[in-house]
């Protein structure tokens, strides 16, 4: 960039980059803390996000940082393997997503269907709200989102010192709070204050309550010093990832990482006219990103919708403001810590509900009724499979009911039997697509023909025909040329395909009286 276009876009930039900072700021502790982490690791990951995807990404107006997309799966991921694993795993899913950028496949991992990614935020949003509600109370999440749901009302119990609890309900004032202020500000905010995020404002007005009132809550520990909160990748510890399921892990979050990232990509393009985005450079940025959050132990990383949006709104055009939002995010760290030290834990969990609210998106999931039942339905089983069981196993399910409809598409097939003008002749014709799954019908269609009839079997309203249904016509014939039968397949632009597939030959086949007209464009 030139000097004199530099000088032009650089209060813009600098404006831009403190909004989208005031975003980032609760957000990354917020979501260490969702993902059974310390809050400095997330800031560890904002600070990489900003700094050095910021500078190589190939959306430059998306900006990169912990996610709560992928909270849920990493709190697993700490409670059965511990966080010194979590360094191997994102480390090689980094390596995996450098390596799809570098081979050019970043468009396709925009074919998840959207009912999957959005059945997926809604069952994350789910279980971010069912585990932070007890981090609102003070109180430690369970292992699963049953197991929270479960245990709300002893966490609620301890919480009031009426049923001999102890301070647990400040805490929960608290983040109620933090979410009624999130929610007000969104409604009723000034226009020439829409720069002011609502997540910030409420764990402010928190923060500053709690230690007005000398409230007994717990608060963000973060160390002095943030080198102390890095934890360097042991080179002992990348054996494990000959661990099968450490493999599986790495390949879930490289794969949730990537369609999350490149669906916010998408979206933000869609919120300004500027440079549209270079999917596989995003992705090789992201893997690079991943990989050095692998190297220092903090958490991994994404595209993240909310703070690329407050990027956008706030008049952005270039990467400089993602790269200036990781900069302030690491001078207030470095200068300003014993800030963070006071604030109280549970507004930052009132933060993350509010998120996890906002994830499961009821506009969405109307949207997908445009299209029919089954996106819809796929939205419903992907997002309670996930609540029910896990995340890897909530949207493989997703991705199994798509193929399952994609199947169902396929093998449609409306068969009907006319009667043409001529004496003898009767007309097949088929429309949609003619697979194995078919024939049972098509056998039944060819046995009602009437003995001596010649069949026309137009195939030009065929998206697909196999080599099943292909053989079984070709079958009819041959067992029905004694009775005088003859069977006649209309088609243009086939010939070498059909020739390919029917054992006899093709138009002049007296034994089988199989024939094929219009095959001269071929």
């Amino acid at each position: 960039m030139r000097a004199a276009q530099l000088k032009a876009v650089l209060p813009r930039e600098l404006l831009a980059s403190v909004v989208v900072f005031l975003v980032a700021l609760p957000l990354c502790m917020g979501i260490a803390i969702a993902s059974g982490m310390p809050p400095a690791k997330g800031l560890i990951t904002g600070i990489i996000g900003g700094l050095v995807v910021g500078w190589l990404a190939g959306s430059p107006l998306q900006v990169s940082g912990p996610a709560a997309g992928l909270a849920v799966l990493v709190f697993e991921l700490v409670r059965q393997h511990g966080i010194a694993m979590l360094g191997p795993i994102l480390l090689l899913a980094g390596f995996l997503q450098l390596v799809a950028g570098r081979l050019r496949l970043g468009c396709w991992f925009r074919v998840t269907a959207p009912a999957v990614v959005y059945g997926m935020l809604a069952g994350i949003g789910v279980l971010i709200v069912l585990s932070q509600v007890h981090v609102m109370l003070d109180a430690q999440p369970q292992a699963s989102g049953l197991d929270n749901l479960a245990g709300f009302p002893e966490a609620v119990a301890q919480a009031l010192p009426s049923l001999g609890g102890g301070f647990g309900w400040q805490a929960g004032l608290l983040g109620l709070s933090t979410m009624a202020v999130m929610f007000l500000w969104e409604k009723l905010r000034p226009h020439s204050l829409r720069f002011i995020p609502g997540a910030l404002l409420g764990v402010g007005l928190a923060t500053f309550a709690s230690l007005a009132l000398a409230l007994q809550v717990k608060r963000v520990e973060v160390p002095e010093n943030l080198a102390e909160a890095i934890d360097w990748l042991r080179p002992a510890d990348l054996l494990n990832l000959a661990d099968p399921t450490l493999l599986i892990a790495a390949f879930a979050v490289a794969f949730i990482a990537s369609a999350e990232t490149l669906l916010s990509a998408a979206a933000v393009d869609r919120m300004h006219s500027g440079t549209r985005s270079d999917f596989d450079r995003e992705l090789s940025a992201q893997g690079i990103g991943n990989m050095l959050c692998g190297l220092l132990g903090a958490l991994p990383m994404t595209g993240v919708i909310v703070r690329s949006s407050a990027n956008v709104q706030a008049g952005a055009t270039t990467r400089l403001s993602a790269i200036f939002h990781g900069l302030w995010l690491l001078a207030f760290v470095l200068l300003l810590s014993s800030v963070l030290q006071s604030i109280p834990v549970a507004s930052l969990a009132g933060v993350l509900v509010y998120t996890g609210f906002k994830l499961v998106d009821l506009k969405s999931f109307r949207k997908l009724g445009r299209y029919g039942p089954m996106p819809m339905l796929t939205y419903g089983v992907t997002a309670l499979a996930i609540v029910f069981t896990d995340l890897l196993t909530g949207v493989l399910i997703g991705f199994g009911l798509t193929l399952v409809k994609l199947a169902w598409g396929a093998s449609r097939l409306k068969i009907s039997l006319v009667d043409l003008p001529a004496a003898g002749e009767m007309e097949l014709r088929l429309v949609g697509a003619a697979t194995f799954l078919k024939v049972p019908a098509l056998t039944q269609a060819l046995g009602s023909i009437p003995p001596g009839t010649t069949v026309h079997v137009p195939l030009n309203n065929l998206g697909y025909i196999d080599h099943a249904c292909l053989e079984l016509l070709e079958e009819w014939g041959r067992a029905n040329a004694a009775k005088g039968s003859k069977l006649v397949i209309e088609s243009r632009g086939l010939k070498r395909r059909l020739e390919g597939r029917l054992h006899t030959n093709v138009g002049v086949s007296p034994a089988s009286k199989l024939e094929v007209k219009g095959l001269s464009r071929a």
